[in-house]
């Protein structure tokens, strides 16, 4: 009966650690195709919990200004005037920033979705890899 009650407890710990592993692993891979001649990329983040999260992630750095960043990495639904290029982590901020978001990297119904925008991708300059072509969207 300890048994049970011990993998009732621990079990959604184990299996969201290895989803932060595999967010991990897609964001780093995304990091590298987005900037593939740059050894550190300046990222700055809304949120804490986001900071902490690309910490982990050898290319990023995390920067405390949208002036300093070269890439911004939006999670929450704030107000962000700046025309630098951005990463979103939801369907709905890619709707919202359709105009200057290079792509999105959210979850839906337990998969991950990878999303780019063709023109965004052309406005600031971004070539992907081959094995990222798939993701990117011509309307959006």
């Amino acid at each position: 009966m300890k048994k049970i009650l011990f993998l009732l407890l621990f079990l959604p710990l184990l299996l969201s650690a290895s989803k932060q592993e595999y967010e991990l692993k897609i964001l780093s891979t995304i990091a590298d195709a987005l900037f593939p001649n740059t050894k550190v990329v300046k990222v700055w983040t809304d949120t804490q919990k986001s900071t902490l999260f690309l910490e982990k992630m050898k290319k990023i750095q995390i920067v405390s200004t949208i002036a300093e960043a070269e890439i911004l990495l939006l999670t929450k639904e704030n107000d962000i005037k700046s025309k630098k290029m951005k990463f979103v982590t939801s369907y709905k901020l890619l709707k919202r920033y359709k105009n200057t978001t290079l792509g999105g990297f959210y979850w839906k119904k337990g998969r991950p979705n990878i999303l780019f925008i063709r023109k965004n991708l052309i406005k600031y300059k971004r070539k992907l890899p081959k094995s990222m072509l798939k993701y990117i969207e011509d309307e959006f």
